[in-house]
């Protein structure tokens, strides 16, 4: 799979792809650590602690509230210094009010939505990627 570096072509191949699960962000407590860990997808480690994102289930399982999060992936493979990928997803969600974080990894990006907003910001994403021609 070849990295996609420029802007237009990344928008244009996005292709975003939804998850049937939801997640949650979670903060990991020493007590809750070997399972949230065994169950996340990504973790982040901050000043503050470690957040992992955990599906919804799994959460709910260890008694974690939250929001949940449906997970978008952006099936174009963006080269990890591409410029511009994350800034129109991001703009275009928010133009809708449509809350997004945003998590690259190696070989997609991957979009995190309010899962009460998942059809609309599928279809906000559709959108965008149609409307730009990749040069």
């Amino acid at each position: 799979m070849e990295r996609v570096r420029d802007t237009a072509a990344m928008i244009a191949g996005m292709a975003p792809r939804l998850d049937p699960r939801t997640y949650r962000f979670v903060l990991v407590t020493p007590d809750a650590a070997p399972q949230l860990l065994g169950a996340a997808i990504a973790t982040f480690r901050e000043d503050e602690g470690v957040t992992a994102i955990v599906s919804a289930e799994a959460a709910a399982e260890l008694d974690m509230e939250g929001p949940d999060f449906a997970r978008i992936t952006l099936m174009v493979h963006s080269d990890l210094e591409g410029v511009g990928l994350t800034a129109a997803v991001a703009m275009a969600l928010a133009e809708t009010g449509i809350a997004c974080n945003m998590v690259a990894a190696f070989h997609h990006d991957h979009a995190f939505v309010p899962a009460d907003r998942t059809q609309e910001a599928l279809e906000v994403l559709k959108r965008l990627s149609e409307q730009v021609t990749p040069s």
